[in-house]
């Protein structure tokens, strides 16, 4: 934590962007940082090149205490950012110095404080129940007092945009009272996120030609409009712009620092980040979504892995003539990848363009592609679904293309028993019958806490012999959905179960897909499938012409 200036970007300190994940991002229900997790946090985003990190409330939060000292103590050497301490202003009724949560501040040790002070009357006189002229000179006296020992202040106008459609005067004395007592930046908060873009455009150009101010925003997401309105704000004269990554915040969420950034650099041309760092948007998305212990989103603008996906056959058709047609850029950019999703919406240039994403080359066997079209069209009406299976699609794909069955056995059947005791403990177990690769006949059985588990583990007790490698894979998900695909005199519905199966093992990971009306019978279509793909991975392909 030895620098107080930000650097690293081509604009400097002309623009800046501030991380606020550690403090508002922290308010999502569900996110729980622990100390080393917000040590890990800052030192993604400071890699990111973000100019400012808003580190926590010291004082008010002991983890954020203890992030600030350790950060003092040479835990966080930061390269580009700056850390900042956020805290609220005095209390009424008494001085500054004396206020233990404004000594917090300055104990943090941070070069940069945020500060929070309310700039609607209505919270003045009901949450504080004071009047508007000590509210201001809370504000005046903190900062003067920060200043005064060295730190650097931005101002935090809590419920700005409410407050200023109700008096804006009063909003606007709140900002000259920390303004004229040395805060760099007044920040604009939409702090019930109930602002549309027209809206913040109106009222950040109108207090920027009041007030002279340099000003910042600050965004909740309640409408849906933070990204836009954040990019709106800074196309109306905001030179700071506060974000969270991934969006994470109370409620709904704030304004997603990703989304922000790549906007402002990509269609703004604005260079906020240091050379190179917007390559590592995607990357930085998803470690700290792992840190966060939340699942990436894949629908998140440019770093979401459904981003750049295309699965209408109109699209592909587009995409395999120029990729810009059907892209707002060029993914690579913020570190992501086009993938073409291959469903019953898919035409001849979706199976090419897959084919050529999964290594294959089909452009040269127009059967193929016919055959491959044909068929997903068929099993997606009847249930299947290849878009997160690519193990399956591929292959079904190398089927089509003339290479032999990779699976190491043919089947000649296989039995499930379930079996629930008295003291209420089910067990499954099952038994195998196949015909090896070279002829022999091999039985197996095994229990298992579940007829799949089961299934797989007797398979595995009837092929590890001749098949080693079997044993570096796992079996790592497996999700069951059940589909209605029409109607029963009977039952009233004919329900299908669709089952994905995760696998790892050397070859990574893969995903396969099976779809029948017997849960354990589309479980091990998948199951096989499975195999077959990492027999494929271990011995390679074979054709039939071979």
């Amino acid at each position: 934590m030895s620098r107080t200036e930000p650097a690293g970007t081509p604009l400097g300190d002309t623009f800046h962007v501030f991380d606020t994940t550690l403090r508002d991002g922290a308010q999502r229900e569900g996110i729980s940082y622990s100390v080393a997790d917000k040590l890990a946090v800052a030192r993604h985003l400071d890699a990111l090149g973000v100019g400012f990190i808003e580190g926590g409330w010291p004082g008010a939060m002991p983890k954020d205490t203890e992030f600030f000292a350790r950060a003092a103590a040479g835990e966080l050497e930061l390269r580009h950012a700056v850390l900042v301490a956020f805290g609220s202003t005095r209390r009424a009724g008494r001085t500054a110095a004396e206020d233990p949560q404004v000594r917090a501040l300055l104990d943090s040790q941070a070069p940069v404080v945020t500060l929070v002070a309310k700039s609607d009357r209505r919270h003045i006189e009901r949450a504080l129940r004071t009047d508007v002229a000590e509210n201001c000179a809370m504000v005046a006296d903190t900062v003067s007092l920060l200043r005064t020992e060295g730190r650097r202040v931005f101002l935090d106008a809590e419920h700005f945009f409410d407050g200023y459609k109700f008096d804006p005067d009063t909003a606007l004395r709140v900002l000259e009272a920390a303004m004229t007592a040395g805060a760099d930046v007044a920040v604009l908060c939409d702090t019930n996120g109930g602002m549309l873009p027209l809206g913040i455009a109106e009222v950040v150009t109108e207090v920027a030609a009041r007030t002279g101010f340099r000003l910042g925003i600050h965004c909740q997401d309640d409408t849906g409009s933070a990204v836009a309105n954040s990019v709106t704000a800074v196309q109306a004269g905001a030179t700071h712009v506060q974000c969270t990554a991934n969006g994470y915040g109370e409620r709904t969420g704030n304004a997603d620092l990703f989304a922000v950034v790549g906007n402002l650099v990509t269609k703004l041309g604005m260079p906020v980040l240091p050379d190179g760092a917007l390559g590592e948007l995607t990357r930085t998305s998803h470690a700290l979504a792992e840190i966060a212990n939340i699942a990436p989103d894949t629908h998140q603008a440019y770093v979401g892995t459904s981003a750049f996906a295309h699965k209408a056959g109109l699209h592909a058709s587009a995409i395999k003539v120029d990729p810009e047609l059907y892209n707002h850029m060029d993914p690579v950019d913020v570190g992501n990848g086009q993938r073409v999703l291959v469903t019953e919406m898919a035409g001849r240039a979706s199976v090419e363009l897959k084919a050529t994403e999964l290594g294959l080359d089909l452009a040269g066997h127009p059967d193929a592609v016919s055959a491959v079209t044909r068929t997903v069209k068929e099993r997606e009406a009847a249930g299947w679904s290849f878009e997160a299976a690519d193990a399956s699609l591929e292959l079904l794909m190398r089927s089509a293309m003339g290479e032999v069955e990779q699976v190491p056995f043919a089947l000649e059947s296989y039995r499930v028993i379930l079996e629930h005791g008295t003291d209420g403990v089910v067990v499954s177990e099952a038994t195998v019958r196949v015909v090896l690769a070279d002829g022999r006949r091999q039985i197996a059985t095994a229990e298992g806490n579940g007829p799949v588990n089961a299934l797989d583990a007797a398979l595995r007790a009837a092929l590890t012999p001749t098949c080693p490698w079997l044993s570096e894979v796992e079996l790592s998900d497996y999700k069951v959905r059940i589909l209605t695909t029409g109607r029963s005199e009977s039952f009233g519905t004919d329900a299908v179960t669709r089952v994905l199966l995760e696998s790892t093992g050397t070859a990574g990971s893969w995903t396969t897909v099976g779809v029948h009306s017997n849960v354990v019978e589309a479980s091990w279509l998948a199951l096989v499938d499975a195999l077959a793909y990492a027999a494929l991975r271990e011995r390679g392909p074979v054709t039939l012409n071979s």
